[in-house]
């Protein structure tokens, strides 16, 4: 069953789906080695890695499993990074959240405000009951955007990536429909 990819917005954010034009911003955003520093690969080398990407959000969507939408600054149109929901299962009412951001948009809110927006969506439309997410035990930063979202830490993974030769662990984040609590004010679909 496919799943229709949303258009969102936020009062900064535009969230929609990929574009074949979005490749150089992918390639760029996933190139950077401080941004994927506690991603479970490493730094893309290849542009046409940006290409791959795109085709994986079109066969998400087509196979039902999920969705990953561009996020755009509303005020100048740029592409700043993208926000996902994966592993949807709906019989389970389950599924998880990733979001990948570059440097220029760190520390402004951004990851938060769209991923808020997905999570509205997940809850409200699809009517999932749980939204998981994973974070390397080292990124304080995505551990404050989950815990700002409302999320728990529910337990860790231990040595679950080895990127570059470097062994790590990842906390797993739940959120429990009935713990959401969305913002006062609407997020228009558009």
């Amino acid at each position: 069953m496919a799943l229709t990819t949303p258009s969102l917005r936020t009062a900064r954010l535009r969230l929609r789906a990929f574009e074949d034009a979005d490749a150089d911003g992918l390639f760029a955003l996933h190139s950077n080695s401080r941004v994927l520093r506690y991603w479970d690969s490493p730094p893309w080398s290849e542009p046409s890695r940006a290409e791959r990407f795109l085709t994986g959000c079109r066969q998400m969507a087509e196979e039902g499993t999920g969705v990953r939408l561009a996020v755009d600054r509303a005020s100048d149109g740029a592409f700043i990074g993208w926000c996902s929901l994966s592993r949807w299962n709906p019989d389970f009412r389950s599924a998880s959240l990733g979001y990948c951001f570059g440097e220029a948009a760190w520390g402004h809110g951004y990851a938060t405000e769209a991923a808020r927006a997905v999570l509205r969506w997940a809850f409200d439309t699809l009517d999932l009951n749980r939204v998981q997410a994973e974070a390397d035990t080292r990124n304080v930063a995505s551990a404050r955007v989950l815990e700002k979202l409302g999320f728990a830490r529910e337990g860790m993974l231990r040595e679950d990536c080895v990127v570059d030769g470097e062994v790590s662990d990842s906390f797993v984040y739940g959120l429990i429909k009935r713990e959401w609590r969305p913002p006062a004010e609407p997020v228009p679909a558009g």
